[in-house]
């Protein structure tokens, strides 16, 4: 059942210190949404809350911000408790939380795995499962999930990023079959490189793969308010023509998008190599 109206709504969003999280809390908190926000980086949660509210003066809408490691399911079961105290209810949870790591497989250890599969998935998994009682006593709500391009794509030296990011869209395809009928939607978003500081911690990656942020969360925020709306499933925003159209080639060839992405991958370390040398 799609969320027509934000206005009084109350919306959880995870990840909202920063990037797209804060731009969507923002997006929706103009649009007269209730927003409680989670992040685990305390101080920068605190000022992304006054940041929130001082962009409608006077609104009457209530802004929270509760301290959340989303790995840690009593601490996302807290959050949803507080939702519910301050708004009675939970129409709107966005799994924004999430970190980027790159590098060759060979170097990529098994606690780095871990970490990333624990917040990119189970941070997700964890806020279904904490939300979900209320949704289903209310018979409505509903959820958006961040995965990523690399969640439709096999992207070199991000195997782990791309492996959490797949298992986000897994989740979700199965969460909306088990939920069909239950006036509870599911709206997984696969954007392209958006302008966030993820991006710029990993600058070999950035180099090797010819990374270029085409998008902003402000643009993000924006269509992810419109496909809730419009209760759509799938949010894929591929603005690079070259992701775009490895995208198009997966659909009715994974094969070939797989052989195109390491041989452009294998092109381009042989010319930095070239260049390092000489």
């Amino acid at each position: 059942m799609a969320l027509k109206d934000f206005n009084g709504a109350v919306a959880v969003v995870t990840g909202g210190a920063s990037g797209i999280g804060l731009a969507t809390a923002r997006a929706l908190y103009a649009k007269g949404a209730h927003i409680v926000l989670a992040d685990i980086n305390g101080q920068g949660l605190q000022q992304s809350v006054e940041q929130v509210r001082q962009q409608v003066p006077g609104a009457t809408t209530k802004v929270l911000g509760v301290t959340t490691d989303v790995t840690n399911e009593s601490q996302v079961q807290a959050l949803m408790q507080r939702a519910l105290d301050a708004g009675g209810r939970i129409d709107l949870v966005v799994t924004s939380a999430g970190i980027g790591r790159g590098g060759p497989i060979d170097l990529f250890s098994a606690e780095e795995m871990r970490a990333m599969m624990n917040i990119n998935f189970m941070g997700t998994f964890n806020c279904v499962r904490a939300a979900l009682p209320a949704m289903r006593q209310q018979q409505r709500g509903h959820f958006v999930f961040l995965s990523s391009v690399a969640g439709k794509l096999g992207s070199p030296l991000l195997t782990g990023y791309t492996a959490s990011k797949w298992a986000v869209r897994g989740f979700s395809m199965a969460l909306r079959a088990e939920l069909y009928g239950t006036g509870i939607s599911v709206t997984t978003v696969y954007p392209s490189w958006v302008e966030t500081p993820m991006i710029h911690q990993e600058k070999d990656a950035m180099q090797y793969l010819n990374i270029v942020a085409m998008l902003t969360p402000d643009q993000v925020a924006s269509e992810i308010l419109q496909a809730v709306q419009e209760d759509k499933r799938d949010l894929t925003l591929a603005p690079n023509q070259d992701i775009a159209l490895v995208l198009e080639i997966m659909k009715s060839d994974p094969d070939k998008a797989e052989m195109l992405v390491g041989e452009d991958f294998h092109q381009r370390l042989q010319h930095l190599i070239g260049q390092q040398i000489q």
